[in-house]
């Protein structure tokens, strides 16, 4: 039976996306790990690989199509023995075809649209298997020779795959799929339900009516993209679903400025440029060591205390935004910080990012210091427990512990807290944690 082959999801918060161009046409013959299209996502522009080998029997979404959804068939594949007679059949509304599709998730790690995408390799498969009635077995190449391999009778198995097609994890075991799924819903998987979710969009009047207060006004009307839409939806959920509460601390800089200073000095000659950034994510990473129970995240119906300091920090794109995440930070050098997150950074500038690239994370930073921003809150992003909202260091008076008069750089920061998840003494602690390691950032080496 001919193959759809469904919009995928790239990302966990992929709803929809950009069908940018076609790599092949009509009657090409594609084999597993061929990119057969390019996909925008709300974030990237991502490469989609062909998992079953056949021929490309129709194209469904011509390249250049927006707001293609999550699990559109977007083109019918062939397998050896098919013609496109046979796409008519195929695409026949079948009763319950819905509940064959794979889960659109891009972490699955067989295909992640009705098994087609990254994941999924096949080598040359056994004979299309029939039953004992003599009629086809519908299952993909790398099932068949898994199946084959196990000593498994396909003619036993019910497909989760398009029209009830086998696929690879329909074969690997009914205690492992079990026990696979029991794991995700007892982790809650909060991207997975979260992808599940329709895309929330920013509450208010509706567009006819604003359009219609600024009648007669002169303005220019955007269209919003992927990457906006994800932004506004996501931004609406958290600040309607998390109860944000605020801590506020200045800190002061000098013993930090002069500290780097040095350390930059030392390093020039290996063309390393530390930044003030650096540091504070990696005090952040060492405060969330000091302070466990800080470490930890929002999942549905209870709290994932991490081990590991894994540290987002927001990038301006054009735009929106990437929060690329620097995981076990506590352990890399500054050095090593420094350079992974200038990597990071261009790639996202880029788009070039891979999901796993700025997904996860317990914690972000958001510094807006180098516009000359004194101080803001910054919204949490979810699923995370709090994020630290960066100002700009400026020479300001400050009174010393003897009561004399002098002047600081001071930075003031603001750390918005996820109130589910951390309460206002244990955030009181991370906070000052961060603050003794920037303003003392010599044990920050020790």
């Amino acid at each position: 039976m001919p193959i759809e082959i469904l919009m995928p999801a790239l990302s966990p918060t992929m709803e929809e996306g950009t069908l940018a161009k076609w790599l092949v046409k009509e009657g090409d013959t594609v084999s597993s790990g061929d990119v057969m299209c390019e996909i925008e996502t709300d974030k990237a522009t991502m490469e989609f690989e062909a998992v079953d080998e056949g021929v490309i029997g129709k194209i469904l979404i011509d390249g250049g199509t927006e707001g293609v959804k999550v699990n559109t068939p977007i083109a019918v594949l062939l397998e050896e023995g098919e013609s496109a007679d046979d796409i008519a059949e195929a695409s026949a509304p079948k009763a319950d075809a819905s509940s064959h599709a794979a889960p659109a998730d891009a972490s699955d790690k067989t295909a992640p649209a009705a098994g087609y995408g990254r994941g999924e390799t096949e080598a040359t498969a056994p004979a299309t298997p029939k039953d004992s009635d003599g009629k086809r077995i519908f299952a993909s190449p790398l099932a068949r020779r898994i199946a084959a391999d196990k000593g498994l009778d396909l003619s036993q198995m019910k497909g989760s795959g398009p029209h009830g097609r086998i696929v690879k994890a329909d074969v690997e075991g009914e205690k492992a799929s079990s026990a696979s799924a029991s794991k995700a819903e007892a982790a809650g998987t909060p991207a997975k339900a979260e992808a599940a979710k329709p895309a929330a969009m920013a509450s208010g009047p509706s567009a006819d009516a604003v359009m219609k207060m600024y009648e007669g006004r002169d303005f220019e009307e955007i269209t919003l993209n992927g990457m906006r839409k994800t932004i506004a939806a996501r931004l609406t959920e958290a600040k309607q679903s998390i109860p944000h509460f605020y801590l506020r601390r200045d800190i002061q800089l000098d013993a930090l400025m002069a500290f780097r200073a040095d350390l930059n000095k030392q390093l020039e000659p290996r063309g390393v440029k530390l930044s003030v950034n650096d540091f504070i994510i990696k005090a952040c990473a060492l405060a969330l060591q000091s302070v466990p129970d800080a470490n930890a995240i929002w999942a549905g119906d209870r709290i994932l205390k991490l081990k590991p300091s894994d540290v987002a920090v927001a990038v301006a794109i054009d735009g929106g935004l990437f929060t690329p995440v620097l995981k076990d930070s506590e352990n890399k050098s500054l050095s090593a910080l420094s350079a992974e997150m200038k990597d990071l950074a261009g790639r996202a500038r880029d788009r070039k990012l891979a999901p796993h690239e700025y997904q996860g994370g317990s914690f972000a930073i958001s510094n807006l210091g180098m516009f000359g921003i004194d101080n803001f809150d910054a919204v949490i992003n979810p699923p995370h427990g709090a994020i630290l909202a960066v100002g700009a260091g400026v020479k300001k008076p400050v009174v010393g512990k003897d009561g004399e008069l002098a002047v600081a750089t001071v930075m003031s920061v603001t750390l918005s807290v996820d109130h589910r998840v951390i309460d206002g003494a244990l955030g009181a602690q991370l906070l000052t944690a961060i603050k003794d390691n920037l303003e003392n950032p010599m044990v920050m080496l020790a």
